[in-house]
């Protein structure tokens, strides 16, 4: 019996991915939900486990986008499962119309190979033969010319390989700019090709660039009363609750008081209505193997110390893997990114569509600061708040900013109600 394999939605509102890597070979025998590959989304990573054992064939290659339903792999069920490996060592042949057998799978190839190159070498010559010049020749096709606009280059600095030294899309995709005259050195480079997540990641960026009126505002926070709580308290902490006691509960805490300080900010723009929402799911923008991931902390407004720092540890975790859902990925109404754990002093985070704020965080440096007329050496961090100024008006964004200032820099009174063991579940 031969079982086709489709892919499966791995999400709402996702028709297409793409064949990131193909875990087993064609003809190779698998077993019953062993991973066959790895399927990007434009959303995660996910593994293609096998529907049933059996010999399979693929249908699709690496790279390739294939629409969710679409067919990619067959599985021959009857197949029996291969044992001392002789079948496996013996070389495989191609039946030709005849009764005497055939070529093997290699002596094919190298002949298929063969021909190709011979074909190049033709389209080639014909290129490059004055002889074969005609008035297509140097004259690119409509889809070379938009490749070839997008690279800012023109169809003179390239060779057709087309009828009569046509350029091709082909061509134009290969074309490489001139990177001007060489003087010496290796100038090598290569090519690959970004994932469907990197893809989406892209233009999603692009998208709140060009779609939202973004600003940022500034903001610096003495983080010496934090330090303070964290050496007297992480250890009892993460003997207590098995998970240190780091900032992004202070912050991811502090962010919730002022969202309810400042609804505006956790509100979101659908067509010419604004909705607000009253619980607040704030997205970590993390650095996954396949690129920018932002799992959701769903109603932070709930959580504790402890349940805030289990969370964050939990999404990282599954994001470092690769085993984070959609779903986990899915929503969120304002997003906290700490460039500072790659020792960014400041930056201009991007808003994550559709919501309408985000909250950088960065390095924390000893600086010399003014306190009570003295100068003082303190840790200081500097944030920023990058918003939508179409429904946040700047003293919204400055007065959140400012919210979050001031319960870090008084936690003990603005975050834990003056109960430091209450608040730390000790």
């Amino acid at each position: 019996m031969i079982l086709e394999m489709k892919v499966p939605s791995p999400g709402e509102s996702i028709t297409e991915v793409e064949i990131a890597t193909w875990l087993v070979a064609d003809g190779d025998y698998v077993e019953k939900d062993q991973a066959i590959a790895e399927v990007d989304s434009d959303k995660a990573t996910l593994e293609l486990p096998a529907e049933a054992s059996g010999t399979i064939t693929l249908k699709a290659e690496e790279g390739d986008a294939v629409e969710v339903g679409a067919v990619v792999c067959l599985i021959d069920t009857s197949a029996e499962k291969p044992g001392g490996g002789s079948e496996k060592d013996a070389p495989e042949t191609y039946k030709g119309g005849g009764d005497e057998g055939g070529a093997t799978k290699k002596e094919t190839e190298e002949l298929v190979n063969d021909l190709d190159s011979n074909k190049k070498k033709s389209n080639h010559d014909k290129a490059s033969n004055p002889a074969n010049e005609s008035y297509a020749s140097g004259v690119a096709s409509p889809a070379a010319k938009k490749i070839l606009a997008e690279k800012n280059m023109d169809a003179s600095q390239i060779s057709g390989t087309g009828k009569d030294g046509r350029i091709t899309k082909d061509d134009a995709v290969n074309a490489v700019p001139s990177m001007g005259t060489p003087t010496g050195g290796n100038r090598s480079s290569t090519n690959s090709k970004m994932s469907m997540l990197r893809r989406k990641v892209a233009e999603r960026l692009v998208e709140a660039k060009n779609t939202t009126a973004m600003l940022t505002t500034f903001n610096e926070v003495d983080m010496s009363p934090i330090f303070a709580l964290r050496n007297e308290y992480k250890e009892t902490f993460k003997n207590k609750h098995g998970v240190g006691l780091g900032f992004m509960s202070f912050f991811t805490l502090a962010v919730v008081r002022a969202l309810k300080m400042y609804p505006a900010v956790n509100s979101m723009i659908d067509g010419k209505e604004m909705i607000s929402y009253d619980f607040v799911d704030v997205s970590i923008a993390v650095s996954g193997p396949k690129g920018l991931m932002v799992p959701v902390i769903r109603n932070a407004e709930n959580l504790s110390f402890r349940g805030v720092e289990n969370e964050v540890k939990r999404l990282a975790i599954r994001a470092r893997d690769g085993k984070i859902t959609v779903d986990e990925m899915t929503g969120g109404t304002f997003t906290i990114s700490n460039g500072g754990v790659f020792g960014s002093m400041l930056s201009t985070p991007i808003i994550n569509p559709p919501q309408s704020g985000i909250l950088g965080m960065h390095n924390i440096v000893e600086r010399p600061v003014a306190i009570d007329g003295k100068v003082e050496i303190r840790p200081i961090m500097y944030v920023a708040l990058s918003y939508d100024h179409r429904i946040i008006d700047g003293k919204e964004s400055v007065g959140f900013l400012v919210a979050v200032k001031e319960a870090l820099e008084n936690p003990t009174e603005l975050l834990m109600d003056n109960n430091i063991k209450k608040a730390l579940e000790l």
